[in-house]
């Protein structure tokens, strides 16, 4: 999974102590796409609790004897301390793009009855109990499922605050539209509950069966008509692309930046039109001769100018991003492992104890800072974007 946590959050205490077992008590079809987990602590002991919009994580077997770990939304209701609910997408992959590990493993072995590896609750996407504004909860596809569980907090904060809370989500159609009786269950009991759904290319049944409010993208129009002038404080969750076109059309509606908190897929820099950081090879000789003299300087791959490095950052995997580099990585607190990278020279302190340490010779780009110089080998994958 992916995990950009809002900014201003990023401090925030994980929680994550270690792994337990849990065994599976219930499976269940959300949509075509999505599957939910019900899992329960093997031991019997109580579950830890955790804040709406939080995450565990999860260790699973690899036949190359690899570590795999996946990090999922807990999609379920805080309020219920009998179990936890996991919901994931299945990346099926295709064409040139192979299918998720991760999210094949679990839909197609893990059944009711089988058991899992899970640490945490950690994230410091959530929804604080705090906040009187009215709120919008606003998803894309898989993106819903931590907003789900905020939703659940909300509806219980209802009597105390009575705030408005506005669920929209955007996905392809009826057929992968997870959660949509769940949602409509928790509006239906609860008037200042207000939800929107909008279906990109809807089918024909449904048409007929009227399961959404508008179509093709969400639009400044929908959004103008269906939230009243006022001060929001917005939760925002999908895709890049679904992220990117919503965040301008929020800030455009004059939505303060520290209003919208959000968590998806890819580097935290593409929400911003005008956050354009120019990559290294782009940058001139002297600049690249001027770095070299300095006392910590990074290299991204063995063959590739040294960078100075910037204190201001608060890991090597900021820094790469703010070089152009796009390493891959989900939690950005040291606990998926997604961003291990292999350490070719130099040594690293960690700003965040690693849930697992990596390996002999590779480092974890989202909590480590260099102690003196550092080259890494960045994969094909992290090139300059």
């Amino acid at each position: 999974m992916r995990i950009v946590d809002d900014p201003a959050t990023l401090a925030a205490p994980r929680t994550a102590s270690g792994f337990r077992r849990f065994r599976v008590t219930r499976r269940t079809q959300e949509s075509a796409s999505i599957v939910s987990f019900d899992l329960v602590p093997v031991d019997g002991e109580a579950l830890a609790p955790f804040v709406a919009g939080q995450f565990i994580t999860v260790r699973l077997p690899s036949p190359s004897g690899e570590r795999l770990l996946r990090t999922y939304s807990l999609s379920g209701d805080p309020a219920n301390n009998t179990r936890w609910r996991i919901s994931v997408k299945h990346e099926q992959g295709g064409d040139a793009v192979p299918a998720g590990r991760g999210s094949s493993y679990l839909h197609e072995r893990v059944q009711v009855g089988g058991e899992l590896e899970l640490a945490g609750p950690s994230g410091a996407f959530v929804c604080g109990d705090d906040m009187t504004r009215p709120v919008v909860l606003m998803s894309g596809g898989v993106g819903l499922t931590p907003l789900v569980s905020m939703l659940h907090r909300l509806r219980a904060m209802d009597g105390a605050h009575s705030r408005r809370v506005y669920f929209i989500h955007a996905c392809e159609n009826g057929a992968v539209h997870a959660f949509r009786h769940e949602v409509e269950t928790v509006a239906a009991a609860h008037p200042n509950v207000h939800v929107h759904v909008c279906y990109r290319l809807p089918s024909a049944e449904d048409r007929v069966l009227k399961h959404f409010d508008s179509e093709g993208l969400i639009s400044r129009d929908t959004l103008q008509t269906l939230l009243p002038l006022d001060d929001y404080e917005v939760y925002l969750c999908g895709p890049p692309a679904f992220m990117q076109a919503n965040w301008k059309l929020l800030r455009s509606l004059g939505i303060a930046r520290d209003r919208i908190h959000y968590e998806f897929f890819g580097p935290a820099t593409v929400l911003e039109e005008d956050v354009v950081e120019e990559p290294l090879s782009a940058k001139p000789h002297a600049a690249v001769q001027e770095a070299a003299a300095t006392t910590t300087t990074i290299r991204f791959r063995p063959q590739a100018e040294p960078v100075a490095w910037d204190p201001g950052c608060g890991s090597l995997l900021e820094f790469a991003e703010k070089h152009g580099y796009a390493p891959p990585f989900s939690c950005r607190i040291g606990i998926c492992n997604t961003c291990v990278t292999s350490l070719i020279d130099g040594k690293v302190e960690y700003t965040e104890e690693p849930l697992e340490p990596p390996s002999q010779g590779t480092v974890l780009l989202c909590c480590a800072k260099p102690a003196g110089c550092v080259t890494l080998a960045l994969s094909e994958d992290a090139n300059n974007v």
